[in-house]
């Protein structure tokens, strides 16, 4: 069997050579490693990796193949993939083709055959940066020429993307079952676990382009308003995040994830700040500081929200307090708003793929809708 041979390029001038896994050609993202075991189908296909290149720990990828169902979005959004031993035969009742063909087919440019562990170790150390796959042409030029098409590739920091993978036109979801609610989500870059999640409690959702104006918003969600998931620097979100505090004016309930809990966290007056390496992978302890229980969880960010643990804050919504912590690092996890039916978590509560310690969320969203609009 022969292999097309292939680098991996970081902006810091180290390189990892392997072999092309996927589409050939050339790509570039900011280098991100996540630790699930499972789940490769959702990450792949979860709209915020976009502009990123995904490195994933676990050394065997691709055991159980590509599904139809389990997609969370209509496409995969990665800009590149990296894996160690990919496996060679996919092995699943649902399966319906290999990981490499839906790679080839949708023209992800992916590496295999690296020490990903040793990568990781890097990233670790160094924190997520710039990076770039080549399997086209290498031979032809000298390791400088590579480093310097990383270099020139755009920043995480500063990126405004949610305007990327946001839905261009609104249309609406029925709930499942009878209907309880009307919701209008704000799509920064949902998946479709979220809307599984939300539907499923008797919500009917009216899904809205991150362009949507706080006016189209409002009344659309008579009943409350979500915030999705999403890529980018939050800091470049300005109008996500002024609709936003036009939702709090309004004392509409309010509940956001991830990237949602950013702009939360921004309107309300706070700042955020990119993470060395982020928080990515299914096994993430996190305390429900509500509750005082600690839940495993699925994560998926490289910026945080930066607001203090140990106090309420003061501000022009009220009081804010800080609700769940990461009990790796005390990275803010979640804001809770003590005098407006506002909440948002960090960390990805739909869980797919991963545990469902942090389902109830979604209940406490319908409870909060309950309690206010009685």
């Amino acid at each position: 069997m022969s292999f097309t041979p292939a680098l991996l390029v970081l902006e810091d001038g180290s390189i990892f050579r392997g072999r092309s896994f996927g589409a050939v050609g050339e790509t570039f993202g900011e280098a991100v490693f996540t630790t699930g075991m499972t789940g490769y189908q959702e990450t792949l296909t979860d709209p915020s990796y976009y502009q990123q290149i995904v490195i994933q720990t676990a050394p065997h990828i691709g055991n159980t193949g590509i599904n139809d169902e389990d997609d969370e979005s209509s496409r995969i959004w990665v800009s590149g993939y990296v894996v160690r031993d990919p496996s060679r035969i996919a092995s699943n009742w649902r399966s319906k083709r290999s990981l490499e063909q839906e790679l080839k087919n949708q023209n992800i440019i992916s590496i295999a055959g690296i020490d990903t562990r040793a990568l990781t170790r890097h990233l670790r150390d160094k924190g997520a940066m710039r990076a770039g796959i080549f399997s086209k042409d290498i031979s032809a030029h000298d390791s400088e020429f590579f480093i310097n098409k990383v270099k020139n590739s755009p920043q995480m920091k500063g990126a405004d993307l949610c305007g990327m993978v946001s839905t261009k036109e609104s249309f609406v979801l029925p709930a499942i079952g009878k209907k309880l609610y009307q919701v209008a989500a704000i799509d920064l870059g949902m998946k479709n676990g979220i809307l599984q999640n939300l539907t499923k409690r008797g919500i009917e959702l009216t899904v809205l382009p991150v362009t949507a104006s706080a006016e189209e918003v409002l009344a659309a969600g008579v009943d409350g308003v979500f915030l999705s998931n999403g890529p980018g620097d939050p800091e470049t979100a300005i109008h996500a995040i002024e609709v936003t505090k036009a939702i709090l004016r309004a004392n509409r309930p309010l509940f956001g994830i991830c990237f949602g809990n950013q702009i939360l966290g921004r309107a309300v007056g706070f700042e955020t700040y990119k993470l060395t390496f982020g928080h990515r992978g299914i096994n993430q302890p996190v305390l429900d500081r509500t509750t005082g229980k600690v839940e495993i969880t699925t994560h998926n960010h490289g910026f945080a929200v930066k607001a203090p643990i140990d106090r309420v804050s003061d501000t022009e919504f009220g009081r804010v307090e800080v609700s769940h912590i990461c009990l790796n690092d005390n990275v803010v996890e979640g804001l809770e708003l003590k005098d407006k039916p506002a909440f948002s978590v960090q960390y990805h509560p739909e869980a797919a793929a991963g545990p469902h310690d942090a389902s109830y969320l979604f209940d406490r969203f319908t409870q909060l809708m309950d309690k206010h609009n009685a």
